[in-house]
């Protein structure tokens, strides 16, 4: 156990030092303004991951990358979530599609980006790269497709369905974690070794992204302290979701993946890593694009994240120790 937590704390040790620098500024009465977090999103999401990604499915033999059961099941499993979250507050909002598609982004949207490349490769190690990236990719084209498709019928967003379809493409295609997964894939199927110096640069790049991610969200998080004071009273209302992203998420796709065949236990192991993570602040983003289910949305960022202390270590162990079943229906 000693192991595995010496393995998780860091990655919740750097959200606790972004939080706590974060609450210091503001109690010494000299807070950075939230916009300075403007610069560290454009290096994660512009330079950092889109390097972290490219170098890692670049030295990953093709082959590995051609899983297309693994893509289904996993796929599979985050839609039913997504499913399930939206359909529980379509209910208790009476119908709602802008509080229900949010709540299915928090129930499946894990922090895929910021949390779990760092800690899958430091679990599992290399053999996490393909099924990371293949995750990471078709998530987010799942969930970049349904958001605005879903928000545009739902009247919240109000433009024709094809405007939004159109858009939806060019996000998609246009993501710099997805092109730089389209470059990675044709690095590697043809074999393209970069110079060592290019190479050197990509790994500085690559081992910043980690800190700096998860530094990010701590301080993000302490931004939206104010709405800890309300997370009593919301808290009854998003724990159903919370229990989808953080219990019913992973068991789910170890289930979906045991049902369509027998994968590598690197493989299931990533897939239920990347499950388990606790809601990504692109949930609260997302909210306050739409102005719809803003302080549920927030609250679920801050719940979950400190909720996921225990899930996610728990996971980590199973894991780490070799418990996590690798097909539940094998003889």
């Amino acid at each position: 156990m000693l192991q595995v937590l010496n393995l998780a704390m860091p990655f919740f040790g750097l959200i606790a030092l972004g939080f706590a620098t974060a609450r210091y500024k503001a109690w010494k009465g000299t807070p950075i303004p939230e916009a300075g977090l403007g610069w560290m999103n454009f290096f994660l999401i512009y330079i950092a991951l889109p390097a972290l990604f490219f170098r890692i499915l670049a030295q990953t033999p093709l082959e590995k990358l051609n899983n297309v059961p693994f893509v289904v099941g996993t796929t599979f499993a985050t839609f039913t979530v997504f499913v399930l979250g939206f359909a529980y507050v379509a209910w208790r909002s009476g119908g709602h599609t802008g509080h229900a598609t949010v709540a299915g982004v928090a129930a499946a949207y894990g922090n895929i980006g910021y949390m779990g490349p760092g800690l899958a490769f430091s679990t599992i190690g290399a053999d996490a790269a393909a099924p990371v990236a293949l995750i990471f990719c078709f998530d987010n084209i799942l969930l970049f497709s349904l958001v605005p498709m879903l928000m545009a019928l739902g009247g919240t967003e109000r433009r024709s369905i094809l405007a939004v379809i159109g858009e939806v493409v060019v996000k998609i295609v246009t993501h710099p974690f997805i092109l730089a997964t389209v470059a990675g894939v044709i690095a590697a199927f043809l074999q393209f070794k970069p110079p060592e110096m290019l190479d050197r640069f990509l790994g500085f790049l690559q081992n910043a992204a980690a800190p700096v991610a998860l530094f990010t969200l701590g301080v993000t998080v302490a931004l939206r302290m104010e709405s800890f004071r309300a997370l009593g009273r919301v808290a009854a209302a998003i724990s159903p979701v919370l229990a989808l992203k953080l219990i019913i998420h992973p068991v789910l796709a170890v289930v979906i993946l045991s049902f369509l065949g027998t994968f590598e236990p690197s493989w299931v192991y990533a897939a239920a890593l990347m499950a388990c993570l606790p809601p990504a602040l692109n949930v609260f983003i997302i909210a306050r694009q739409y102005d719809t289910y803003v302080e549920q949305a927030s609250n679920a960022v801050l719940l979950g994240t400190l909720v996921s202390v225990g899930t996610l270590t728990s996971v980590l162990y199973l894991v780490k120790n070799g418990l996590l079943p690798i097909n539940l229906f094998a003889p």
